[in-house]
């Protein structure tokens, strides 16, 4: 009689056990949780790039990698509201994610070997292209006009490390902590040019105070593939982040974000990339 009691009590025990984890593993935390839990979903992105990824005076946010991240997240699982956008600069992306700060970054993230073997990339989304920001006066007009010149990008890219090894090897890098201060270095005259994505500076030069004040030279310097980066050999997320972008493609979703926050600029976007498919 004592064994039967203490059998049914194990069984009780283990009858609440199985249904605390049952209860304690739904698909929206399989989806992507990560590190916050809640029903929440942390994401990386900038908060320094006009057109792209950029946090308003009223603490909101816009930009294009903003308006993929959304979409991304709720498909899934997390509405608007359940979604904590994170800080992530350049030189901490990879760190971010291998710490678990963040479930994914779309953050003008551009793929390549080096960055594969540390994260998973899904993606792409956008095909960008490097170029340089100038003022409108300037005489630059191709990149080996740079030498000699003063050319800022920011700490941890590799935008303007490829222009002084391919193009220009006597230029004279400054490298600072975000495109806001390079812009502003800029139109100083402190740096004679600021070189990243064609995206992200057609985004400054459409912001009002900047308005008439730069141009782009156009000389598409290098191919850049935008991807979200996802902890490494996390499969299961990248595999759902490529199906929530190939939705938003189908959709229409992904050509109304790029109106949006690259129209007033002028920027002429390339057409949307299928998945995998990076343009080297």
């Amino acid at each position: 009689m004592k064994l039967r009691k203490v059998t049914a009590a194990s069984a009780a025990v283990l009858a609440l056990a199985l249904s605390a984890t049952a209860c304690g593993s739904d698909d929206k935390d399989d989806a992507g949780s990560g590190s916050s839990g809640g029903g929440t979903i942390k994401v990386g992105i900038k908060y320094d790039q006009p057109g792209l990824g950029l946090k308003e005076p009223d603490g909101s946010f816009s930009g294009f990698d903003v308006d993929v991240a959304t979409y991304v997240a709720k498909e899934l699982g997390y509405d608007a509201d359940k979604i904590e956008f994170v800080e992530t600069k350049s030189a901490d992306r990879e760190n971010a994610i291998a710490r678990g700060d963040v479930k994914f970054i779309a953050a003008t993230y551009s793929i390549n070997d080096e960055r594969k073997e540390k994260v998973n990339f899904a993606g792409p989304y956008l095909l960008a292209h490097q170029d340089l920001l100038v003022k409108t006066d300037s005489d630059i007009a191709k990149g080996t006009d740079l030498n000699g010149k003063k050319l800022c990008s920011v700490t941890g890219s590799t935008s303007a490390q490829n222009v002084k090894k391919d193009i220009a090897p006597d230029a004279q890098l400054k490298e600072l902590g975000g495109y806001s201060e390079c812009i502003a270095a800029l139109q100083s005259g402190a740096v004679d040019a600021v070189t990243t994505d064609d995206s992200i500076l057609a985004g400054f030069a459409a912001q009002d105070k900047y308005k008439g004040q730069f141009k782009l030279t156009g000389l598409k310097l290098s191919n850049e593939n935008y991807g979200i980066g996802v902890k490494k050999d996390d499969t299961a997320t990248t595999d759902k982040i490529n199906a929530a972008l190939t939705k938003m493609v189908s959709d229409g979703s992904w050509q109304k974000a790029v109106d949006a926050n690259f129209g007033p600029a002028g920027y002429k976007n390339e057409p949307a990339p299928k998945i995998g498919d990076i343009v080297s």
